[in-house]
């Protein structure tokens, strides 16, 4: 079974972040409205929905009036508008998909095919935002807006720009069109251009607190056994988007099996250590998986270990092992088994 949250563009529904939502409110009641704003923090946190609740906002907000909420029901005419992309005053910067796909896509539209969320998901993107569409949104920017109202444009992600396409957007950063708004998402805003990252207003979203994630996970996996929905919730980093990840290809199994090889130490056998190693290396979202979790295991365990230095050595140990293993393409069973077996040593 699947889960999933609902796409940013459809999703009304947001917690954990009122002090960032009151810190835009505040700015636009005020009258003080930055003309570029960036969102950042870990990813599955809930950035995207933010923004796309914020464009809403500011797509159907009367000038001069007071506000005490974001939200925008969604009976009115721009929620299908940014489903849809249609809005005249509304853009997204993003990743577009690679000339054979956008082929594809081309194709099922001129045929009537119905484009839906699967078809969207199996086409290819692009490793960059490339400059050539930052250019159509500095001449979409340039326009007067339909109504004199905003102009809003989400960068999903500005991690994506390069070194071109980040140029080309700070230009339109530091000279901005009137009443236009640039919506900036980051992951990692320290590999951002210090100049875009100085241009614009910060909003750092904070991980989700356990029990946030614990209410998400009953809203969107309804049918999730609760005690699964709490272990989820605990190794999930306050991140909604990676506990529904997990849920889906059985992480909480994977962690379990990794505690118990690492906890057992001697005890424990080596035939569970290499059934671990296997799950590990069967695949590369395996792979990932395995990574994240160790890693996890071995912050947690440094939170209330009494042999601090021992825990972090490992820790420092196994990051190299899985940095190694990537850029030195080397054998991920082998690498698993290393790493396992370093961990069994520790008296966590």
């Amino acid at each position: 079974m699947d889960f999933e949250l609902s796409p940013p563009y459809q999703n009304t529904h947001l917690i954990g972040h009122d002090e960032a939502v009151n810190l835009f409110l505040s700015a636009f009641n005020s009258n003080t409205l930055h003309h570029g704003w960036l969102i950042t923090g870990d990813e599955g946190i809930g950035k995207a929905t933010l923004a796309y609740k914020i464009a809403r906002f500011l797509l159907t907000a009367e000038e001069g009036k007071t506000y005490n909420s974001i939200e925008v029901s969604p009976n009115l005419p721009v929620f299908g508008q940014i489903v849809q992309k249609s809005h005249p005053d509304f853009k997204v910067l993003e990743r577009d998909y690679i000339e054979t796909d956008k082929k594809k896509l081309i194709k099922a539209i001129k045929d009537g095919e119905e484009i839906d969320e699967d078809l969207k998901q199996s086409l290819k993107r692009s490793s960059i935002i490339k400059v050539e569409d930052v250019r159509n949104v500095i001449t979409f920017l340039s326009k007067k807006s339909f109504n004199n109202n905003w102009r809003v444009v989400i960068v999903d992600s500005a991690d994506d720009l390069n070194v071109s396409s980040a140029n080309a957007l700070l230009k339109v950063l530091e000279e901005p069109p009137l009443k236009s708004i640039l919506i900036l998402l980051s992951h990692n805003p320290g590999k951002l251009l210090p100049t875009i990252r100085s241009r614009c207003a910060k909003l750092a979203l904070k991980p989700l607190k356990e029990q946030e994630v614990a209410s998400l996970l009953r809203r969107y996996a309804p049918k999730l056994e609760e005690a699964k929905v709490k272990g989820l919730a605990k190794i999930a980093n306050g991140s909604i988007g990676r506990a529904l990840k997990y849920a889906n290809n059985n992480a909480l199994d994977l962690y379990e099996s990794i505690k118990k090889v690492c906890y057992l130490g001697e005890k424990g056998d080596s035939a569970r250590l290499i059934e671990v190693a296997n799950i590990a290396s069967s695949d590369e979202d395996n792979w990932d998986l395995f990574s994240e979790l160790v890693c996890r295991l071995l912050r947690d365990s440094l939170e209330n270990c009494k042999n601090f230095r021992e825990v972090y050595g490992a820790y420092e140990n196994t990051l190299k092992i899985l940095n190694e293993t990537v850029s030195l393409n080397m054998d991920k069973k082998l690498a698993a088994i290393e790493i396992l077996g370093l961990l069994t040593q520790i008296k966590f």
